[in-house]
C-alpha cells in the first residue's frame, strides 16, 4: 500500500512533464502538429532570412553616410527614388533609365532580368534534352551522363577561368575566330554586350546539368504504364510526349525552373570570375557589392538595391508559385 500510495508523487517529476507534454501533443489536431514540427525551421528562417532583410528595409529609408557606427539621417523613400531615376550621381551603373538613353544592357534591373530570362530558358531546353538523354537505354550512357553533370561540379572560379581564357584578347582560343566571323569584338572581355553573351553561355553551359537532374527526377516518376497504353492506342512519340511526359513532368519543370530562376537574379560570381568585372556586366548584385565595399561607401542605397532584389525575386516566385498551382490542380493533385 506505502507504494501505492508513493506513485502520484513520482508523477509530479520530469516522467509526469513529459507524459503530459506527450499527451498534449497528441491532442493537437493535424495542422497545429505541422506547424509545431515547423518551429524550428521558422525559428533559423526568421534569424538568418527575415532578420537580415528587416535590417536592409529599415537601413534602406536612411542616408548613406554613417558616422561613429550610427547610420545618417532619416531620408524617407529617397534612395529608391534616385536608384529608380538614375539620379544617384555616386552609382557605379544606371539601375534604370526612365529615358532610356542608357543601353539597356548597362542598367542593373533590365540586365539582370534579361539575363534570368535568357539563361534559364537556355538551362530549361538543353535540361530537358539532358534528362531525356539521361534516361533512355542505350550503350555509353554512363559516359554520357558523367560528361553531362561534369560541368555542375567543376567550381565557378574554375569555369569562370575556362571562358575567361577562351576569349581573352591575343591568345584565346575562340577570340580571333568570332571576331573574324563579326560576333564579337577585338576585346569581348571589356565590351558589355559580348560579356553578356559570354557569361550567359557559360551560365546555361553549367547549370543545365542542375536542370536535367531535376527533371530526370521527374521523368522517372511518371508511370510507365501509361506509355504501354499509349502505344497501344497508336500514339506517336510526339503525342506521348505532348499528352503524358510534359503535362507530368510540368511541376518539377516549374520548380527546377523557380530554383535557376532565383539564382540567376542573384548572378555574381560568373560574371567576375569570367568578364573584367561588374562593370562590364552591371547586375543588380553587383550593385550591391560596388556600393558596399567601393570606393564610396554607400550603405543605403546598397540596402534600397538589396530591397529591390528581393521584391523582384518574390514577384518571380509568385508567378512560378500560381503556374505550379494551376498544373496541380489540373492534374487532380490540388
Amino acid at each position: 500500500m506505502a507504494v501505492e500510495q508513493g506513485r502520484p508523487e513520482v508523477s509530479g517529476g520530469s516522467g509526469g512533464v513529459l507524459t503530459r507534454l506527450g499527451t498534449w501533443t497528441e491532442n493537437l489536431s493535424e495542422q497545429a502538429y505541422a506547424y509545431l514540427l515547423l518551429t524550428p525551421a521558422f525559428v533559423v528562417l526568421l534569424l538568418f532570412a527575415f532578420w537580415p532583410l528587416a535590417s536592409a528595409v529599415r537601413m534602406s529609408f536612411f542616408a548613406d553616410v554613417i558616422t561613429g557606427g550610427r547610420l545618417g539621417e532619416f531620408v524617407g523613400v529617397q534612395n529608391y527614388v534616385a536608384l529608380l531615376t538614375n539620379t544617384n550621381a555616386l552609382a557605379p551603373a544606371a539601375f534604370v533609365d526612365p529615358s532610356f538613353e542608357t543601353p539597356i544592357l548597362e542598367q542593373a534591373l533590365f540586365m539582370t532580368i534579361l539575363f534570368a530570362v535568357l539563361s534559364v530558358t537556355g538551362e530549361t531546353l538543353l535540361g530537358f534534352l539532358y534528362a531525356m538523354l539521361m534516361k533512355a537505354e542505350y550503350k555509353g550512357r554512363r559516359l554520357v551522363r558523367l560528361l553531362i553533370i561534369l560541368p555542375w561540379a567543376i567550381p565557378i572560379v574554375i569555369q569562370g577561368m575556362i571562358f575567361f581564357l577562351l576569349f581573352r584578347p591575343g591568345y584565346g582560343l575562340l577570340t580571333e575566330p568570332l571576331q573574324q566571323l563579326g560576333i564579337f569584338s577585338s576585346l569581348p572581355l571589356n565590351t558589355t554586350f559580348d560579356s553578356f553573351v559570354i557569361v550567359t553561355v557559360a551560365d546555361i553551359w553549367k547549370t543545365s546539368a542542375f536542370m536535367a537532374l531535376l527533371i530526370l527526377a521527374g521523368l522517372e516518376s511518371v508511370n510507365q504504364d501509361l506509355y504501354e497504353v499509349a502505344d497501344v492506342m497508336g500514339a506517336s512519340r510526339w503525342q506521348r510526349f505532348r499528352y503524358i511526359t510534359f503535362p507530368l513532368v510540368f511541376p518539377v519543370l516549374m520548380v527546377a525552373m523557380l530554383f535557376r530562376t532565383m539564382g540567376a537574379l542573384r548572378v555574381y560570381g560568373i560574371i567576375e570570375s569570367t568578364t573584367v568585372g561588374c562593370s562590364t556586366v552591371p547586375s543588380m548584385t553587383c550593385l550591391v557589392t560596388q556600393m558596399m565595399f567601393g570606393s564610396s561607401t554607400l550603405y543605403g542605397s546598397a540596402a534600397a538595391v538589396s530591397v529591390l532584389i528581393a521584391i523582384v525575386v518574390g514577384l518571380f516566385i509568385m508567378v512560378y508559385l500560381l503556374f505550379i498551382k494551376q498544373s496541380n490542380q489540373s492534374l487532380g493533385l490540388a
